[in-house]
This record gives structure tokens, sequence and C-alpha cells, in this order.
């Protein structure tokens, strides 16, 4: 029998994971009051059972005790019974974004500040959050790249490791990126756009990355921030830390940014002590 908790963030993609999980082939009940966990998980620990994958999602709303969740589990997990715990992160920005974009009411505060809701939510589930065995941020994920996560825990079984690097190319002229936790300027690297068969090409094309890549200073940087990147990671891990954001920026975020964060990309992506994406934030201002 495997036991999956879903919680977490509300608007942080739950409703997502149980419908992935019910994909896979899990039994999956959705809000079930902390004070039925026991009970329930007892009617399908029944010998012979056709359930044999089952996932429950438990949500932070108004009477439902949430508080008792965690004692629940622990409880369950004494009398032998393993119960994994998803949980599921986004920040703050991102939450009010996605609930002012649906018009959603936070459970937490239907008739006051969607922020204030999101404060009093992180403090209940602050205790589930230290039994979680994944941690996935869904800040920064597209809805196929969080199924596709998903797929790999739960389906794979593959490790799964907390922590999410993204590599966060950008333009300087466009702003710097709010959710940055390291900003590298390659500015200091000769420019493709003033190179008439390369400016209208990105960092995406071989020939603008053959250009930035021909200066020795491209090399040496890449091997300096690979291995910076790589020290600290252990320590972002041992903190805790579940999202880091490193910016790659220069002018446009067109041609050198682009360049380099597919090559830092390309360097980490087969760690396995953490998991890498990369996005291109202002390749949509190319012409």
């Amino acid at each position: 029998m495997r036991i999956v908790v879903v919680t977490g963030m509300s608007g942080g993609g739950k409703s997502t994971a149980i419908h992935t999980l019910e994909d896979s082939g899990f039994y999956c009940v959705d809000n079930l009051p902390p004070s039925l966990f026991e009970k329930f998980v007892e009617l399908i620990s029944v010998p012979d059972s056709e359930i044999t994958k089952v996932a429950i999602g438990l949500d932070v709303r108004a009477g439902q005790r949430f508080e008792d969740a965690p004692r629940v589990i622990e409880q369950i997990r004494s009398h032998g019974i393993p119960v994994e715990v998803l949980f599921l992160e986004c920040s703050d920005s991102v939450l009010v974004k996605r609930y002012k974009e649906t018009r959603r009411l936070h459970p937490l505060s239907p008739e006051g500040r969607i922020e204030d809701g999101i404060k009093k939510e992180r403090e209940i589930l602050a205790k589930i959050r230290t039994q979680a065995d994944y941690i996935i941020d869904t800040s920064q994920l597209l809805t196929r790249e969080f199924k596709t996560e998903m797929d790999k825990i739960f389906v794979a079984n593959e490790k799964h490791n907390n922590l999410m690097i993204t590599i966060l190319s950008f333009g300087f002229k466009h702003g710097i990126p709010s959710d940055a936790d390291l900003i590298f300027d390659v500015r200091f690297l000769p420019n493709p756009f003033y190179i008439d068969e390369l400016k209208h090409l990105t960092g995406n094309d071989k020939a603008v990355q053959d250009y930035v890549k021909s200066f020795p200073e491209c090399g040496q940087f890449l091997d300096k921030l690979e291995d910076m990147l790589k020290f600290l990671v252990p320590g972002y891990i041992n903190e805790g830390k579940y999202q880091l954001v490193v910016g790659i920026g220069c002018t446009g975020g067109q041609h050198r940014s682009v360049t380099i964060a597919n090559e830092i990309y390309e360097k980490l992506k087969e760690s396995e002590e953490f998991n890498v994406k990369k996005f291109h934030r202002d390749l949509k201002h190319a012409r």
C-alpha cells in the first residue's frame, strides 16, 4: 500500500497534483478532514484490498482543524504504515497573482486581503511542512514541468531533489528579475548585437554561441561560475532552501545571457543533488 498526502499552499497546484496522481492509477480523495484521515486509512488497509495506491488531499479550510493533521500523520506512521507527504510550495507574489487572475478568494481571508490569508496559511502549514518527504516549488514551473516532476517521483520512483535551480537569462534594460537570488552580469563579453549577421539571431543559435564562446574570458567565466554554484548549493540544501534562481544578465537578454545560461544549464543538468531548469525571460523581445 502506498499512501501519499498532498498538501501545501492554496493555489500551489494541489488540484493538478491530485489529477496527475489519479491519471497514474492512484485512488484519490480530496479535501479529507484530518479527523477522518486515520479512519480512512484503516478502511483501505484491509487485507486483499484492490486499492494499492492512495492519494489524500489535505487542505486548509475553516472548521476542519487542520492543526491536527501532523499529529494524525505521525500516529499512523507509528503503527508501521508508511505515509509520504508531498508539500506544494509557492512564492507569495505568484500566489497573489494566481488568485487575482482566477478571481478566487483565499479560504483563510474570504473578506480580507489575499496576503493576510497567505501569511496565516503559512503559519498553520509550518508543522506539516517539516514532515514532508517531497517539496515542490511551483512558482516557476509550467504545468507540464510540474506533471513531469510528479511522474518522476510517483511513477518512475526516481530520487527527488527538493532544490530546484532556475537558470534565468534576462536583459538589464528590461529590469532585474525580482525573484533572482544571484545575479551575474555578462556584459563584459563582446556584444554580438553589433555584428550584422548576428544582430537578429539569439543565444539559441549556433552562430551566436560560437561567437560568444570564442573569447577566452567566456570559458574562464563559465568554469568559475560552475565551480561557485557547486560550492554554494550544498549550503543552500543544508539550510532547507527549495528554490534558487540564478540570473544571467546582458543588455537586451538576447545574445550573451542566453548563451551563458544555456551553457551553465548543460553543465549542471546531470547533477544528482538538485534539479535544474532554464528560462529565457526576454527572448520575447527578440526582433
